[in-house]
């Protein structure tokens, strides 16, 4: 016999393994790289060799006449750029007159072999005219740059000026007012899989199958259809298993527009494996960024003003340009109660690979130099980071300045968890010479409250359909890439029927049998798709529970819904979920219901230019304590031990979201101990992960992950985003930390030993300069 199944309300407090987890872990899981390909063509791409430059000539008639090459296409072949934003698609998928980084695809081949692909890219001719190139911010804006874009003057992609409350006033008001100057380096993904996309085209039916990488299977095939100018209908999208996204897959990107190309031109089926140094070109990462801020502070702990200025190195292209440079100064808000902020943001255009999105997006940097700064004032007022936090907690339900929603807010509780956990009155300031403790808080949104296409639909659609076989399938486009959003889904279902997960089967992300979603970015998928979820079970509840009243002779309000339908109030009539589905079935035949959910427009953020940027039905907030050990004969930073509280609003897979805050912290803590992006004259020096550094499990610290709950009244079962509000806080709090254990404020990220070692040795330089001074006075 069989076990009875377990409905999910006995599992549910102590969380379950993603319903994928075995496919992983037993290997039977296929990514795109392993999909079967042994009929298809071998693509490949021919790179700029420069930086910047005007395409003189492009010949590939020697190429095309190698026998085995079967297709070759340029710039010549599409006309059409693409683009995640609609007001900034600037980027051709194959260069068309200019190249604008180095290593941007010019042409590319599909062969028999991989040997035959690579001896046509070498018969390519190929001539280009350099241009001036720029690498840096402050290069690309100085007077008399040449322009990468002709309708960009200054080199900005956008520039943002917001001002809310009485700044001035503010700064006057403050018992003490500081400027500080940071900078944080560019980093990339560095996602275990390397790109890869496969397309076959059927030249009998004119059909285009895409199996691919992306994150956003719904906006990859918008610009299919514009790149390819095919009708939408003929074309498939289908995500397979994904190994890492971290947003580096929430754009359509050009390989797979150029394999889908390929695929056309064959008139068959072209794999495209991107290496590891192409899949680093690609990048579309978080960009380097210059921060300028003054923060003004009463004696008592409390803000009085704040003025940001921002300067992010973006890269060639738009991407999530425009996004990322209003998430900065949008995400200022929304975390602690300031009166006053004024915020100038510039977005820069320089010959290197376009940055995009990333965990965290837009706010990390911004976050970063606003906790260390509050630290510094603390320490200089003589007052404990803690208290000063506390000092400007916000009271929910609010709406900040700039016209965010916060409806829960856990973060007075998450500060309780941390001070605690981590012993932070009794130990700070007694730990042995060269330790250190430090903290910080941060936060992010549950999904963009605004779609980035605005067609008018819901936000979020689930199918569910049930059969004779008892099963319910769920269909969804949301991308599972790693981040379990399909076990929540799953959960989401059995939760509201109260029957067992094993009766649930998730299909996800293909566009010709899942329903339309916006796809996997912002953390949106867990609060809309999840009530999506919930929306289309209820749909469902309804249904199976007048069957069972019919069949039971009972009102539906009395009928109680499980594994067994049993009538309430004492009655003992009872009928096993099959039979309630066979009853359902009569003279209906298969069922399927649809769940959706739409985001309320007084979420949609303010009437101001860019408002809608950082809108968001929920916030996670996050704090966390850092230890470190740092030794200052070599610089070297370790850190001991991370402890971190995440407000999620309800944890619905708790054992999920204790694995999404791990991965949060350890990814902020590569950006702030080793994980820089390096050029030279840009050509990628990092292009391999030999060369860039990021921590490995012997670096990895113990985690002691606290989870809060808040139970925000929108959320879905009262659930906000889980995977991307403990990042930011990381960053913040190791330097904290280390300034707690060398009294050293470090103003540039990563914090490498050589970074460390740089600035002690300048603090004994300026020391003994001192010293000289007063023996001569």
């Amino acid at each position: 016999m069989t076990a009875a199944p377990t409905p999910y309300g006995k599992l549910a407090r102590r969380g379950v393994p993603l319903i994928d987890g075995i496919e992983k872990v037993t290997g039977r899981a296929r990514y795109t790289a392993d999909l079967d390909h042994a009929d298809a063509l071998v693509g490949r791409i021919l790179r700029s060799p420069v930086s910047h430059g005007d395409i003189v000539q492009l010949d590939v008639s020697k190429a095309r006449a190698i026998e085995g090459v079967v297709a070759i296409v340029t710039g010549a072949d599409c006309a059409h750029t693409y683009g995640v934003l609609p007001i900034a698609m600037n980027e051709y998928p194959l260069a068309r007159g200019r190249v604008r980084y180095r290593g941007e695809p010019i042409a590319a081949v599909a062969a028999i072999d991989e040997e035959t692909a690579e001896r046509a890219l070498g018969l390519i001719e190929l001539e280009v005219k350099a241009l001036p190139a720029y690498y840096t911010s402050a290069d690309a804006r100085a007077p008399g740059a040449v322009l990468l874009h002709d309708d960009k003057p200054g080199n900005l992609e956008r520039d943002v000026h917001h001002t809310f409350g009485d700044v001035a006033q503010g700064f006057a008001a403050a018992d003490l007012v500081r400027e500080e100057q940071f900078s944080c380096a560019e980093i990339n993904h560095a996602q275990i899989e390397p790109h890869a996309s496969l397309s076959e085209y059927d030249p009998a039916t004119g059909r285009l199958t895409v199996q691919t990488v992306s994150q956003v299977g719904y906006y990859l095939h918008l610009m299919l259809a514009q790149c390819l100018e095919m009708d939408s209908s003929r074309i498939r999208v289908i995500k397979p298993f994904i190994g890492g996204g971290f947003g580096a897959r929430v754009e359509a990107l050009n390989f797979e527009i150029v394999t889908a190309l390929l695929a056309r031109a064959a008139n068959g089926k072209v794999m495209m494996q991107l290496t590891r140094e192409e899949t680093f070109i690609t990048h579309r990462a978080r960009p380097q960024t210059d921060i300028k801020l003054k923060l003004g502070m009463s004696k008592t702990g409390r803000f009085t003003a704040c003025e940001l200025q921002v300067v992010q190195r973006g890269g060639a292209y738009a991407g999530y340009g425009i996004i990322t440079i209003l998430y900065a100064g949008a995400l200022l808000h929304g975390i602690y109660d300031i009166p006053a902020v004024k915020y100038d943001g510039y977005r820069v255009y320089a010959n290197l690979p376009p940055c995009g999105a990333m965990r965290g997006h837009g706010g990390v940097n911004t976050r970063h130099a606003f906790e260390c700064l509050v630290d510094r004032m603390a320490r200089e007022l003589g007052l404990d980071p803690f208290a000063v936090r506390r000092a400007n907690l916000l009271q929910a339900p609010t709406r900040t300045m700039n016209d965010l929603v916060v409806n829960s807010y856990g973060l007075s509780e998450c500060l309780d968890r941390v001070e605690h956990a981590s012993g932070w009155r009794a130990r700070l300031g007694k730990l042995p010479p060269g330790k250190g403790l430090g903290m910080a808080c941060s936060h992010y949104v549950s999904g963009a409250a605004k779609p980035i296409h605005r067609t008018g639909e819901p936000h979020a659609v689930v199918n569910l359909k049930l059969d004779f076989d008892g099963g319910v399938t769920a269909l969804t486009g949301a991308a599972d890439i790693g981040q379990g959003s399909s076990t929540m889904v799953a959960i989401a279902v059995a939760e509201t029927l109260d029957i067992s997960l094993d009766r649930i089967r998730v299909i996800s992300a293909d566009t010709a049998i899942t329903p339309k979603d916006n796809g996997a970015y912002s953390s949106r998928i867990t609060f809309m798709v999840g009530n999506a979820a919930i929306d289309a079970a209820k749909n469902l509840k309804t249904i199976l529970v007048k069957a069972a009243a019919k069949k039971l002779e009972a009102n539906p309000e009395d009928i109680e819904c499980g594994e067994v339908f049993r009538v309430g109030g004492g009655d003992q009539s009872s009928l096993s979920f099959a039979d309630v589905v066979a009853a359902a079935l009569v003279d209906e035949g298969a069922i399927t219901v649809k769940g959706s959910f739409t985001c309320p427009p007084d979420f949609h953020g303010g009437k101001h230019r860019g408002g809608a940027v950082g809108s968001t039905m929920g916030f996670s907030y996050a704090a966390q304590v850092v230890e470190v050990s740092v030794d200052d004969a070599t610089g070297l930073v370790t850190v001991d031990k991370v402890w971190v509280a995440l407000d999620c609003g309800h944890a619905i897979n708790p054992l999920a979201v204790e694995g999404q805050v791990e991965g949060s912290v350890w990814m902020g803590m590569g950006q702030a101990m080793c994980e820089e992006t390096r050029y030279l004259e840009g050509l990628p020096a990092h292009a391999s992960f030999l060369e860039y550094r990021m921590p490995t499990i012997a670096e990895s610290p113990p985690i002691e992950v606290q989870i809060v709950e808040t139970h925000d009244p929108y959320g879905p079962f009262g659930a906000k985003e889980a995977s991307e509000g403990a990042l930011a806080g990381f960053p913040p709090a190791l330097v904290n930390a280390i300034a707690n254990a060398l009294g050293l404020d470090l103003n540039e990220i990563p914090v490498t030993p050589d970074r460390v070692m740089e600035a002690l040795t300048q603090r004994r330089r300026q020391a003994r300069l001192a010293k000289s001074v007063k023996a001569a006075s």
